[in-house]
């Protein structure tokens, strides 16, 4: 199956649902993860029905409905919303976030709130056939790989999943490590450069880094997204250049 490139819509948070398309498609991409933020709304079940049209209409696929519901902070009727416009929008999968705090200030209630959350968000989905992945990111429990593999394995749902994506000042070889612990359970990669710190680099300045992690997951024998996500100066220039760079490398 191998590697299959996209879009996170968010990278372009000011164009229109049918510019964001526009975007992928010209770039040759493949799937587009829609935020809940801007483009699809939680709960606007027309929003989401007009970005899965416009996909379909452009060969697009959907890769993933990128909400920024918090598991341990969401309530039965958002689990549902959430799934319901996932549904309308055709995602495969949900990504949420783990909790609010990182794993070095997490007290035993933060996480076992996390845990149940997961679990309820993951039963909810699985009614609709859709999967829940977690945002790998600092601030949350999937701040690091023991934390986010505890968190797979103590909920221990068949639809639980995983992101990766390279957190900041991490060395090439950490990264990979990361990588592969994960690697049993990793959905989708967001695929960015950035260095030092958070500045925004040319996706060819950490070729690196993304040589090997793209050789890596296309020796899987399933699908993994490796979708492009904050371009230096959010130029359309630089994404265009990055997207080809991408296409390129996988």
């Amino acid at each position: 199956m191998g590697v299959r490139t996209g879009l996170v819509s968010v990278t372009f948070r000011k164009l229109a649902v049918d510019e964001v398309v526009e975007v992928a498609k010209k770039a040759g991409l493949a799937a587009i993860e829609w935020g809940g933020d801007i483009h699809v709304p939680l709960g606007d079940l027309a929003a989401a029905r007009k970005a899965r049209e416009l996909c379909e209409a452009n060969g697009l696929a959907i890769a993933a409905y990128g909400s920024y519901l918090r598991a341990g902070s969401v309530d039965r009727e958002e689990i549902r919303t959430a799934v319901n416009t996932a549904a309308e929008l055709g995602a495969p999968r949900i990504r949420v976030w783990a909790g609010t705090v990182g794993t070095a200030e997490a007290g035993v209630g933060d996480r076992m709130a996390v845990t149940r959350g997961l679990a309820e968000l993951a039963d909810v989905a699985a009614g609709a056939g859709i999967e829940i992945a977690m945002e790998f990111h600092r601030g949350t429990l999937t701040d690091e790989v023991d934390s986010t593999i505890t968190l797979l394995l103590d909920v221990g749902a068949p639809n639980l999943t995983t992101y990766w994506q390279p957190p900041v000042d991490l060395s090439d070889a950490e990264c990979l490590e990361q990588l592969e612990s994960l690697m049993p359970w990793l959905s989708t990669v967001h695929v960015f450069s950035w260095w030092p710190s958070n500045n925004r680099l040319p996706l060819a300045g950490r070729e690196s880094l993304w040589r090997p992690v793209l050789d890596r997951l296309s020796t899987e024998p399933r699908e993994i997204n490796a979708l492009l996500e904050f371009v230096a100066d959010d130029s359309l220039d630089q994404f265009s250049t990055d997207a080809a760079q991408l296409h390129n490398w996988v």
